[in-house]
């Protein structure tokens, strides 16, 4: 499913001890979900998932700033809230734990409060588009992960997973693929931008992308 080495290098971040925090990033629809579900199914009780994507904004605020139409986008998220919970989570205070918000695509909306992070679990594992930017408060991000992993797939399925997904939440063929060319597109190529700035690239076969 990935990369012979990343459960080697899995290994060596949880042998430094102490709490550590990983970052998955990857272009819209490259599989990030896929490989951090497989990372958080092999390691159990040791690793909790903490999306970025529990920032989107709200719907409704999105449409009183009128960015309700490229939602996916850099600003259509909450960076400096999401920076400062990195900061909790790299910092556990004993018998404290942290509640991180989650994301809904099947009402389009986060939910405050949906994910514990106990203060004991070592590993916790965050995925999303822009861990790598440098620029606004995304630039918080990247020198609070101990790790960055950039997941690369081919770009065929990459679409057609962007497509699938588009449709099962609501959209039909045509508005689906409109959104893929306005708003996810130029996402992607922002994203690849920053790939550099990962510290290595784990390849996704095209079918283990859902």
């Amino acid at each position: 499913m990935i990369d012979p080495n990343a459960r080697d290098r899995l290994d060596a971040l949880l042998a430094q001890g102490g709490r550590r925090l990983l970052g998955i990033a990857g272009l819209p629809g490259a599989g990030k979900s896929t490989l951090t579900g497989w990372l958080l199914g092999a390691l159990g009780a040791r690793a909790v998932g903490v999306p970025m994507d529990g920032f989107h904004l709200a719907n409704a605020e999105l449409a009183r700033l009128g960015r309700d139409t490229r939602k996916g986008a850099p600003d259509t998220f909450d960076a400096a809230g999401y920076v400062a919970l990195l900061r909790r989570l790299r910092s556990p205070v004993p018998g404290e734990t942290v509640y991180a918000p989650a994301f809904h695509r099947e009402f389009d909306e986060p939910i405050a409060g949906e994910i514990a992070v106990p203060a004991a679990v070592p590993l916790v594992i965050t995925e999303g588009n822009y861990l790598l930017m440098d620029d606004g408060a995304w630039a918080g991000v990247r020198g609070l992960l101990d790790e960055v992993w950039f997941v690369d797939v081919d770009d065929a399925p990459r679409r057609a997973q962007l497509l699938e997904r588009h449709m099962r939440y609501g959209r039909d063929r045509q508005a689906a693929l409109d959104w893929i060319e306005r708003t996810d597109e130029p996402n992607a190529r922002r994203i690849a931008a920053t790939a550099h700035r990962a510290d290595t690239r784990v390849r996704l076969d095209a079918r283990s992308v859902p």
